[in-house]
């Protein structure tokens, strides 16, 4: 009868795990820099939305693409903190392997202990860092992490307040000029239009707005897409 052998996978010494971390944590990188460029594309098409439903007076539409913009830069300003933090990450790796050419092995570091539990209520990367924790606990580079779920919503109290101001802003920055001045110009023109001639464009201004209503939506879910 054949025996099986079993074989036991050698522990990687702390110089090759490193280039393994190092190297998941650049992929990582690159995946939130492909997010933030594609973010700041649809945010574009967002700005331009933006810009046409002012020209047409339909500020509450202005408006709500205006909170989707303010939502995506959010998001942006997170994912560069993110990157930032994977980056900390990686170069506190690498100081803990430079010890470990001396003792012989890795040491435990509470601040790449720190930086992976920020990471790992950050929606991102929080699949990816649950991995890391578990690797570097089975490394001797942190402590378990118990994952605690009461900070998931960071900074709730006044969002709305911050969200509106924020809103504010952006329509400024994007359409002030044409918020500010087509009210009044449309109302001019409104007066000068006989009563037949009213009531028609009037008609065709709502069924335009059906289709403008539509592509509005799928804007919206576009920039959602992007940003999950």
């Amino acid at each position: 009868m054949e025996k099986v052998m079993n074989v036991i996978k050698p522990k990687p010494n702390p110089q090759q795990q490193l280039r393994d971390w190092q190297r998941k944590l650049r992929q990582e990188c690159r995946n939130i820099e492909r997010q933030i460029r594609d973010i700041q594309r649809e945010e574009k098409s967002v700005q331009k939305a933006i810009k046409d439903a002012a020209k047409r007076n339909d500020m509450g539409s202005a408006k709500s693409l205006a909170v989707e913009i303010v939502r995506s830069r959010k998001t942006v300003n997170r994912l560069h903190e993110n990157k930032a933090q994977l980056n900390s990450i990686s170069m506190h790796l690498g100081e803990s392997v430079a010890i470990a050419r001396t003792v012989g092995h890795l040491s435990k570091s509470a601040e790449v202990m720190k930086l992976v539990n920020n990471l790992m209520k950050a929606p991102e990367v929080a699949v990816t860092m649950q991995e890391f924790s578990k690797e570097m606990t089975k490394a001797g580079v942190i402590e378990e992490i118990v994952n605690d779920s009461l900070d998931t919503a960071l900074d709730s109290e006044d969002i709305e307040d911050e969200t509106e101001e924020e809103v504010d802003k952006v329509l400024t920055a994007i359409a002030g000029e044409t918020a500010a001045q087509l009210p009044e110009a449309v109302r001019k023109e409104k007066l000068k239009q006989p009563g037949s001639a009213q009531a028609a464009q009037e008609e065709d201004a709502i069924a335009e707005g059906v289709d403008d209503e539509e592509e509005l939506e799928e804007i919206r879910a576009r920039l959602a897409k992007v940003r999950s």
